[in-house]
């Protein structure tokens, strides 16, 4: 069986491991206080682009899970301004988390979590998106961005 990692699951170890470097490996911290406070916007921002989408999901009565069929192509609320809002609100949150903790070394895991998204969800789930829906996808993606 070939293990098969949430993206929530993947966000979690991200975020403990670049707080875990922020102390091990801080490098120079560049954001002091009351400046890494602006963090915080990007964390609670962040979080209103994953949780939105989720209750989309569940009102739409279709999965956000990436291993599984839609049973539909969601293309409104956050969805008209990015194809993949909750990936993009995971990697708010992680850059609003590395403001706060304002050292250098915190700033390399929102990126790399945006590769790897990119890379190994995002890809797929476009490929499987477009054998499902066909033309209706591929009509959205011209019109919305993958990120923003």
């Amino acid at each position: 069986m070939r293990l098969k990692i949430l993206p929530p699951g993947l966000f979690l170890m991200f975020m403990v491991v670049m707080i875990g470097s922020h102390y091990i490996l801080p490098i120079e911290k560049f954001i002091l206080r009351p400046y890494s406070y602006v963090g915080v916007v990007l964390v609670l921002s962040g979080l209103v682009f994953v949780v939105w989408p989720d209750a989309i999901f569940k009102k739409s009565k279709t999965t956000i899970k990436p291993y599984e069929d839609p049973a539909k192509l969601i293309t409104v609320g956050p969805f008209r301004v990015s194809r993949h809002p909750t990936y993009l609100g995971m990697v708010g949150v992680l850059l609003g988390a590395a403001v706060v903790l304002g050292s250098v070394t915190p700033f390399v895991f929102p990126f790399l979590f945006a590769i790897v998204v990119d890379t190994f969800y995002i890809r797929f789930e476009e490929k499987r998106l477009e054998a499902m829906f066909g033309e209706q996808y591929r009509q959205y993606r011209q019109k919305v961005r993958r990120w923003v």
